[in-house]
This record gives C-alpha cells, sequence and structure tokens, in this order.
C-alpha cells in the first residue's frame, strides 16, 4: 500500500523555482533587516537553485546578487561604527 505519489520530475522544478523566488524575497527583505542572517541564506539558495537548473534564472541571479548586496551593506556599516548592527 503506498501512501503517498511518486515523486515526479516537475516536483524538483518546482522546488528550485520556489528556491529562486525564496532567495529573492530574502535578499530584498536582507537590505532593511537581519542581513547577517538573510544574506548568507539567500545565496545558498540562490545557488543551489541555479546548480539544479531553475527555470527562473533571472529571480536566482537576483537573489544570489542582492545576497551578497546585504553582505556588502553589513561591512559598510561595520566599518561605520564598529558593531554588528545598524544604529540610527
Amino acid at each position: 500500500m503506498q501512501l503517498t505519489a511518486p515523486a515526479s520530475r516537475r516536483t524538483g522544478v518546482r522546488d528550485t523555482d520556489g528556491m529562486a523566488v525564496a532567495s529573492f524575497v530574502l535578499g530584498l527583505l536582507g537590505l532593511l533587516v537581519l542581513n547577517v542572517f538573510l544574506g548568507p541564506i539567500a545565496i545558498v539558495l540562490a545557488t543551489v537553485a541555479l546548480l539544479r537548473g531553475t527555470a527562473r534564472r533571472g529571480r536566482a541571479w537576483l537573489g544570489l546578487a542582492l545576497g551578497i548586496a546585504d553582505l556588502v551593506v553589513l561591512l559598510a556599516f561595520m566599518q561605520a561604527d564598529s558593531t554588528i548592527s545598524w544604529s540610527f
């Protein structure tokens, strides 16, 4: 007796498309808050999506670029006030 449907090829592609979109959203959100956590997560998700052959390559590349931008913003703020947090 089989309780779940067998995995199909389309499921894997959908997963990678979701990873590409998630990396874009997390990278964009990371520019505003929690860039020390969201930036690396966006980079990993975008890289995995690109390696697995997502159909949304543009979003994955944007997620990768935004994840890197998150870390650059973090480094800029760290240089400005010598802390890991943002201060206003």
